[in-house]
């Protein structure tokens, strides 16, 4: 009831004071118009004025009203610089205080007993470093201060620490908008706005959140680099640990622009991509389309025919193409490029030392400006109880175990339904293992929208895969009967137990990032999936950076040169400019047959973010050169802003659907609609056209009709 109270008082004050037209009197042409009659007020009764506007300035901080600026300008036209800070420092502070206690009192019990465990990390890290939380708002004045108020009751922080907090880091800003106010109270005509003085005052006005913003953050630097000695003199500008997409490029941009760089790679140059992901995974893919195509030989006219092939060589070749790719990301090219390439393992020491323990037997310390940590992502292995016993494979070691043997496994299970399980099951299914793919989750590819999981699930299936959905992987179970070593896994839907037998077992169920054994830990960088970075790549350390899969948010060869480039930048020259990492736009492909492709939001993102949208489909059946080639299936789904050609997202699904995927993340990059791509002209008959298409479907129904039901009358009054 005390709470009702309160609240009804509350509210039945701010009521009253937009009511009355109170707010009228916080304007700065009513203090304009009765300022000669408040100087005179002020001369007879200097207490009782500065009393009562202290009194005042507490009511409308309290009660988080409009005018506390306009107050604080004013306390500069009436009382001088240095009589109005101090007035308006004390009378802030106490009414931010009694705001801060009004929310504590009517609202954090009920907020904290209903999203206590979503607000745990919130508490805990105001428990730990409330103070510093609060001083770095007050002295950057982003959010309106009254929002902090207000929300800071809702937390742990002591009432103590708030005032005080409080006290100190308005009294800048305070400082700042007094000194505004003594010019404006100079002013006879607004033509005296131009006045030197006063565009100095707004001058610092606008300039004090940029030196709050480099104070903050010198404070900060200060704050995390107090315990560690920092050297004299650095051995290199940015030392790169992992040779992978991010650490490559974030080598090759140190060396480019003459900083001394050192790269440190445990195992293979080009990382993941080169050596298990990417390229392999690619060289595969057309193999075994190839032989599916030899099958369907009669579908172009030819006579269909057995395909014949060498599992050993198919493999052979996979290991081919990576040894052709290898010289581009070598040790020799980028020690051309400038780069200083040493092999071994790498742990941080400090923020500036990192020890390298040399594959030769040695041991080095190189201190260093900057570093990068871009040391990717590994297999997830699930917890299964027996997969040990039972042996399995990963997307990282099924290359080199099936370059030994002379056949596809006959019996092959593959664990998970993300696109590494997919494009596998499908390549290993097309050149001869009965492939049986288990998805836990109800659809594969749970990312994209359902129709493209059906659509995905149909042609793994036509592949010969049996995909198995809902279906959860339970245990692994090693038997022997008459001499020979059976394997199965066994998987539970409905409540129902099944055992299937397998030669092989690969799991595809996710990448972790690696981040173990290079002393994050004892710097006390926080890690959870990945590597905690703010918007500019840098961990608690500004000068350690990370980019890639060891980063997240996304795990693609792309997105980790492009968190390369603004690793590396920033870590070189994020004393004089920082760049903020940009995700506005993030292409994706899943390479199955048929190719998957996406950029920005699909129908199922959309829907769950609550944005507003409208969807444009263009079949790929119906284009020409699709037809001619024997690949008429598919779509083009654009999502726009209802009434608008701007671009939402796309997804793409059909021959070649990553390449054709590049024209729309062109153009929301750049913010060109549908209407530039109807207008531009595209080659017939090309895949590309699809693109033209689905912008002419999306024109077509947004066609004046009006406009086109005049045009007709006008065509029938020139036919007579």
């Amino acid at each position: 009831m005390k709470r009702i109270g309160l609240l009804f008082l509350l509210a039945t004050l701010i009521i009253a004071f937009f009511a009355f037209d109170l707010h009228q009197w916080l304007s700065f042409e009513t203090l304009k118009q009765s300022q000669a009659r408040f100087d005179a007020l002020f001369t007879a009764s200097p207490w009782l004025v500065a009393g009562s506007f202290f009194a005042l300035y507490i009511v409308v901080t309290a009660l988080s009203l409009p005018g506390a600026a306009v107050m604080t300008l004013a306390a500069g036209a009436l009382f001088g610089l240095t009589f109005g800070t101090v007035l308006v420092s004390f009378a802030s502070s106490i009414g931010a205080t009694f705001a801060f206690l009004v929310s504590r009192y009517l609202l954090r019990d009920t907020v904290q007993q209903r999203f206590g465990d979503k607000l745990k990390t919130i508490n805990d890290g105001i428990a730990r470093d409330g103070a510093f939380y609060l001083f770095t708002l007050r002295l950057v004045p982003v959010f309106p201060f009254f929002l902090i108020n207000l929300v800071m009751g809702l937390t742990p922080l002591r009432t103590v620490t708030f005032y005080w907090v409080s006290q100190i880091g308005m009294l800048p800003g305070t400082l700042v908008y007094v000194n505004a106010g003594t010019q404006l109270g100079q002013l006879e005509s607004p033509s005296g706005i131009l006045s030197p003085e006063l565009v100095l005052s707004f001058a610092l006005l606008g300039l004090f959140p940029l030196i709050a913003r480099s104070v903050v953050r010198r404070i900060r630097r200060r704050r995390v680099y107090a315990k560690w000695q920092r050297p004299k003199r650095y051995d290199r500008n940015l030392i790169v640990i992992g040779a992978g997409a991010a650490g490559l490029v974030s080598a090759y941009i140190a060396a480019a622009v003459k900083a001394k760089v050192t790269l440190i790679e445990a195992h293979k140059m080009g990382g993941d991509c080169l050596n298990y992901g990417c390229v392999p995974s690619k060289a595969l893919i057309k193999s075994a389309k190839l032989a599916q195509q030899i099958r369907s030989a009669d579908h172009y006219g030819l006579e269909r025919g057995e395909a014949r092939f060498s599992f050993r060589q198919v493999m052979a070749r996979v290991q081919k193409v990576i040894h052709a790719v290898e010289p581009h990301d070598s040790v020799e090219r980028y020690t051309k490029l400038g780069v200083e390439v040493l092999q071994g393992y790498a742990r941080l020491l400090d923020p500036w030392t990192v020890e390298i323990k040399l594959k030769d037997g040695g041991t080095q310390r190189l201190t260093t400006r900057s570093i990068v940590i871009a040391t990717g992502a590994r297999p997830f292995v699930p917890p299964l109880p027996g997969i040990e016993e039972v042996g399995y494979l990963t997307s990282d070691t099924v290359w080199e175990a099936f370059a030994k043997l002379d056949h596809a496994p006959a019996r092959l299970v593959v664990l998970g339904g993300g696109p590494i399980g997919c494009e596998l099951a499908q390549s290993f299914a097309r050149l001869g293992s009965q492939v049986t793919q288990i998805q836990r989750g109800p659809r594969i590819m749970p990312n994209e929208d359902e129709e493209v999981s059906r659509l995905a699930k149909a042609a793994l299936e036509e592949s010969g895969v049996n995909v198995l959905t809902h279906h959860e992987a339970v245990r692994c179970e090693r038997s022997t009967a008459n001499g020979d070593a059976r394997k199965f896994i066994v998987v539970q839907h409905n409540e129902v137990e099944q055992r299937i037998e397998f030669d092989a077992l690969l799991c595809a169920v996710g990448r972790v990032a690696r981040l173990q054994g290079y002393g994050l830990e004892e710097l006390g960088i926080e890690t959870q999936r990945t590597v905690v970075t703010n918007d500019y790549l840098e961990t608690l350390y500004p000068n350690i950076l990370a980019a890639g899969d060891v980063a997240g948010p996304y795990q693609f060869t792309h997105t980790a040169s492009h968190q390369a480039w603004f690793a590396a930048v920033n870590g070189l020259f994020g004393d004089l400019k920082r760049f903020k990492a940009d995700y506005s736009v993030i292409p994706w492909s899943t390479f199955i047959d048929p190719e998957v492709a996406r950029v920005g939001f699909n129908e199922q993102d959309a829907q769950r973010k609550g944005i507003a949208y409208e969807v444009t489909k263009y079949g790929i059946d119906e284009l020409d050169r699709a037809i001619a080639d024997g690949a008429a299936y598919g779509f083009v789904k654009v999502l726009t802003v209802p009434g608008k050609d701007r671009i939402l997202g796309v997804t793409i699904v059909g021959e070649h659907a990553g390449d054709l995927l590049a024209e729309f993340v062109l153009a929301m990059k750049h913010g060109l609609g549908l209407n530039k791509i109807l207008g531009t002209i595209h080659i017939y008959p090309t895949l590309a056209e699809a693109n033209k298409y689905a912008a002419g479907e999306w024109k077509r129904a947004h066609a004046p009709q009006r406009l086109l039901a005049w045009l007709e009358r006008y065509h029938t009054w020139k036919r007579g």
